[in-house]
């Protein structure tokens, strides 16, 4: 069975999906086999595709306009073309730059095999770039990671402040921009240093 699907960006009315619709149906797709999602190509939330997806059976083929309207990118793409593989679903791009895409065929497949080696390719070399980052980083003293909401200067003023039965928590959090969790990972409700403050007060 032949299944279509169909995408456009925007859901305010802007786009048709006229021309994948004709395209899909010239393709033999019935009518009642299409599905379409508004939403743009960076967006993980399809629930057209998902439901098309879940819908499907080993033999059927999924058929797509052109290959953007599919996956987000080519990882995306390869992931979710290896799924149907391995569900024994086959896929047809109609048009554009994988039009020679059709799984169901030898060379679709081999076409789709450069593909999934150019993604690999492209894990690898964001996997070398981003060790190499840290690596220079850490030669000019930085290190990786998300930095501290807390600062040396806030632990003291939070130990102070936490001291005195007066001080609110909330409005303490809300002057250091910090959450409750965060201020008290650092200092104890009586003002006291546990475990988080200690190691950045030492790492000044």
């Amino acid at each position: 069975m032949k299944i279509g699907y169909m995408r456009v960006s925007k859901a305010d009315g802007s786009q048709s999906t006229d021309l994948q619709r004709d395209a899909l149906l010239a393709a033999g797709v019935d009518p009642s086999k299409l599905y379409g999602d508004h939403a743009s190509g960076k967006k993980d939330d399809r629930p057209e595709l998902a439901s098309c997806l879940k819908g499907m059976n080993a033999g059927d083929t999924l058929l797509a306009w052109k290959l953007d309207r599919l996956g987000r990118d080519l990882r995306h793409l390869v992931n979710t073309v290896h799924n149907l593989t391995e569900w024994g679903i086959g896929l047809k791009v109609l048009t554009g730059e994988g039009a020679a895409i059709d799984t169901t065929t030898a060379s679709g497949k081999l076409v789709f095999g450069i593909f999934a080696a150019l993604a690999e390719f492209e894990r690898a070399l964001i996997s070398e770039r981003t060790v190499a980052g840290l690596a220079s980083a850490r030669a000019r003293g930085r290190t990786g990671g998300r930095p501290y909401k807390m600062t040396p200067a806030k632990v003291r003023l939070a130990m102070t402040a936490m001291g005195q039965p007066e001080t609110k928590v909330g409005a303490l959090c809300a002057e250091l921009g910090v959450t409750r969790q965060t201020l008290y990972r650092h200092v104890s409700p009586t003002g006291e240093l546990r475990s988080d403050g200690v190691k950045l007060l030492k790492s000044q």
